[in-house]
C-alpha cells in the first residue's frame, strides 16, 4: 500500500511540473540542445538564446553529459523519450559534436542518422572542431586538415583561431558577444565550405553550426 501511495505521489507531481512547464512556455518550438563541450559550445548557445529572448522553457542547453560523440547522441535520445513519456516531447533535438579525434565520430553520425522520430534529430558537426566555425568568422578556408605529430587537429584550429582572438580559451562564455559583428560573413562561408565540401564528396573541413544558429535567429517569427 506504502509503495501505491508513493507511485501516486510522483505520478501526480509529475503531472503538476509537467502543467508548470506547459504554462511557463511560449507558443514557438521546444528544443533540447545537445553539446560536446562543457563550456564553450553550451556558452555560446546560450548567449544566442538571451540575444533573442528565448524561453528557457522553451530551450534547454546541455553541455555536461559527456564529450564521446555516441554518449550524446544517447543522452539526447534518453532526453527526448522521458520528455514524451511527461507528454511533453521536444520538436528538434540538435547533436552539436566535432570530428577531431573521435573514435566513435562516425558512429554517432550513424546513431544519430537512426533515430526516430527521424525528422526530430539534427546533427550539427564540425570537422575537425567547433573553432573552425569561429575562424570563418574572420576568413574562408577550405584546407583539410589532418593530425600532425604531437598536434591534432582541433590543436592546430586552435593555434589559427588565436590569429584573430589571441585570448581565445576553451570554456570563454561570451565568445559569441565576441564575434557576432562578424556573424553575417561566417554563416555565408559556412554554407559556402559545406555545399563545396559536399561537391567534392567530404567534410573535411566543414560545419553545420550555421544551421543551428540561424534555426534559433528564426525560432519567434
Amino acid at each position: 500500500m506504502g509503495t501505491d501511495n508513493l507511485f501516486h505521489k510522483r505520478k501526480a507531481k509529475s503531472i503538476q511540473d509537467l502543467r508548470r512547464r506547459k504554462a511557463k512556455k511560449e507558443a514557438y518550438e521546444k528544443i533540447l540542445i545537445v553539446c560536446e563541450g562543457e563550456k564553450t559550445e553550451p556558452s555560446y548557445f546560450s548567449e544566442i538564446k538571451d540575444k533573442h529572448e528565448l524561453n528557457s522553457a522553451n530551450i534547454d542547453i546541455v553541455g555536461d553529459c559527456d564529450s564521446c560523440p555516441t554518449a550524446i547522441v544517447e543522452f539526447a535520445k534518453k532526453k527526448y523519450k522521458e520528455e514524451k513519456d511527461l507528454g511533453d516531447p521536444y520538436d528538434k533535438v540538435f547533436c552539436v559534436f566535432d570530428r577531431d579525434t573521435h573514435a566513435k565520430y562516425e558512429s554517432a553520425i550513424t546513431l544519430a542518422n537512426k533515430s526516430k522520430p527521424s525528422d526530430t534529430f539534427v546533427i550539427i558537426n564540425s570537422v575537425p572542431c567547433f573553432e573552425y566555425w569561429l575562424i570563418l568568422h574572420f576568413d574562408f578556408r577550405t584546407r583539410p586538415y589532418s593530425p600532425l605529430p604531437g598536434k591534432s587537429m582541433g590543436q592546430q584550429i586552435i593555434s589559427e583561431l588565436k590569429q584573430f582572438l589571441p585570448n581565445y580559451s576553451k570554456g570563454d562564455n561570451t565568445i559569441f558577444s565576441q564575434t557576432e559583428s562578424q556573424l553575417q560573413f561566417a554563416k555565408a562561408n559556412a554554407s559556402r565550405g559545406l555545399k563545396q565540401a559536399q561537391r567534392n564528396n567530404t567534410d573535411n573541413p566543414s560545419t553545420k553550426i550555421h544551421i543551428l544558429v540561424e534555426y534559433l535567429e528564426n525560432l519567434k517569427k
